[in-house]
């Protein structure tokens, strides 16, 4: 039977919406995606977190600053406290049950926030160094910048690579992580790409959109969601 992976959605004007790469990505490794909506209460969250094999929390716009203490800086985009609410309150769940989780960009950052960690409300103003373009005016599918990867980690398991490009769109980024969790890749210039847990079968945050890469053959976005459907599976099996 083919794992039935959550898909987390954008809300915009009370209608809900998520990249067809997402779809296509999850597809594409024989899984069966679900498009969540973002005003489920607990109950319902509980319900439907049991019944997935996996979580991909997708991309999208920016995060209430107040989760993590924080006011809105000048440069803060649209956010949606309901997908917020929502998301955070769902990977909390998978945790508890160690379900696979993929968090990418936005995801990255929300999955940070789920578990104690903050972030960058904008890395132009608020880094402390002169930055690469990270919100690149290239195609989606376009791999404009490396990513360092830490030569022990999950990442480095999953693409077998110590440096690979990766494309880029993001103004906000993950700063601070909290304990049980590591970076597992940088920038050049010092921001944090992707994170993983180290207590956990499966939970990978990445600042980039290896679903817009897949339908290009990237082998390093393919392998990132083989990787991710391949534990989903074995997670099934273990339950």
């Amino acid at each position: 039977m083919n794992p039935i992976i959550g898909v987390t959605s954008n809300l915009i004007d009370q209608q809900l919406c998520v990249s067809m790469d997402n779809i296509d990505a999850l597809t594409g490794t024989d899984a069966v995606p679900l498009v969540l909506p973002n005003l489920l209460d607990m109950a319902m969250i509980n319900s439907i977190a049991g019944r997935l094999d996996g979580l991909l929390v997708s991309g999208g716009g920016d995060i209430d600053p107040t989760l993590f203490g924080e006011e809105p800086h000048r440069n803060l985009g649209i956010i949606c406290p309901e997908r917020d609410s929502f998301e955070i309150n769902i990977i909390k769940k998978m945790l508890v049950l160690d379900k696979p989780i993929l968090a990418i960009c936005r995801g990255c950052q929300i999955l940070n926030i789920a578990v104690g960690g903050d972030m960058y409300q904008d890395i132009y103003d608020q880094h402390d160094r002169s930055l690469l373009q990270h919100a690149q005016k290239a195609p989606r599918w376009h791999a404009s910048h490396y990513v360092n990867v830490k030569a022990d980690s999950l990442l480095f398991q999953i693409t077998q690579k110590e440096k690979f490009k990766v494309n880029s769109f993001h103004h906000q980024a993950v700063r601070r992580i909290p304990v049980g969790f590591e970076a597992c890749a940088m920038s050049s210039d010092g921001v944090m790409e992707a994170f993983e847990s180290k207590t956990h079968a499966f939970v990978l945050g990445i600042q980039w959109h290896p679903e817009s890469m897949v339908m290009r053959r990237d082998r390093h976005s393919i392998s990132i969601f083989e990787t991710f459907i391949e534990a989903c599976k074995q997670n099934r099996i273990k339950v």
